[in-house]
């Protein structure tokens, strides 16, 4: 029989397999469209640890901004087989959350968390905040920026929280102008420099994330400032982009490989034990790694 299928040609069809079976090798990654440049480590770190268990992967992207954008995304991965879905930082509208859930596929949030009970792997943002803001303060520094932070999503508003917990403790009162929002783009950290102006009094920025650090980085060279000189500049995701640029930057990086790897654990989890997984929040810890842009 075998023989015969070999000289015919057939290939065996693995979504017919998948019906038959009622079950799925395939994990399926949904990508937010956010201007940041860290989603390639979290994929790296699903296709090593789903290889590992011979696993697929699938990865459609969505623009999180868009409702009916995610939807169509969801609704990609959801009609056909798959055994999990984890979703690289994108906050789902309430009703397309309502149509994972009603979906009865394990799912499973990356570099995003929540204050309710949506399972995720993720960074504790507000000890971000806090810790990047409390190395410039061990530094000498007392008026410091927040650049780029979009301060109403849940990361946003944890990271400003221990921006602001680290000044508190110091006994340093922020002037409003510190915080700069934007959506941690190169774009946005070019903006909040050109809003700090030459003549700023700041001598620290804390950058939103490593593409809102550069944007600041070059926005201040154009105004005449030298960094770390007269600014010193931590960002905050810590990809490799932090070691091409001059002066290398200083970090609060993420393990964004990590999260991946254990997104799949997560899934795994649930498929064979038929529920969430008792960890289903899970924070991994982040490092400061210190470079050449701050003093």
């Amino acid at each position: 029989m075998k023989a015969a299928a070999r000289e015919l040609g057939y290939k065996k069809n693995q979504a017919a397999v998948e019906l038959v079976k009622k079950q799925s090798n395939v994990i399926a990654a949904v990508v937010s469209s956010v201007k940041t440049n860290f989603a390639g480590q979290i994929i790296d770190g699903i296709q090593s640890e789903a290889s590992k268990h011979g696993y697929n992967l699938i990865v459609v992207y969505s623009n999180s901004a868009s409702a009916e954008e995610q939807r169509k995304a969801l609704l990609t991965v959801i009609e056909r087989p798959v055994m999990g879905i984890l979703l690289l930082s994108i906050a789902l509208s309430d009703d397309n959350l309502k149509m994972l859930k009603e979906s009865d596929i394990p799912y499973c949030f990356l570099s995003m968390g929540f204050d309710d009970d949506r399972p995720f792997v993720s960074s504790d943002d507000m000890e971000i905040g806090y810790e990047a803001t409390k190395f410039l303060i061990d530094k000498g520094h007392r008026k410091i920026g927040l650049a780029a932070i979009d301060k109403y999503p849940y990361t946003g508003r944890l990271r400003l929280a221990g921006y602001s917990k680290a000044l508190n403790e110091a006994n340093i009162v922020p002037d409003n102008s510190w915080i700069q929002s934007g959506d941690y783009s190169y774009t946005a950290g070019e903006s909040a420099m050109k809003a700090y102006g030459k003549d700023t009094d700041l001598t620290g920025i804390v950058a939103a994330s490593d593409m809102a650090a550069i944007g600041a980085l070059n926005e201040a060279r154009n105004l005449g400032l030298r960094v770390p000189d007269d600014l010193s500049i931590i960002s905050i995701d810590g990809t490799e982009m932090c070691q091409i640029v001059q002066p290398q930057l200083t970090s609060v990086s993420q393990d964004f490989y990590k999260m991946g790897v254990v997104g799949v654990q997560r899934i795994e989890e649930s498929v064979v034990n038929k529920t969430a997984s008792k960890d289903h929040q899970q924070l991994i810890p982040v490092h400061i790694y210190e470079r050449d842009s701050t003093k």
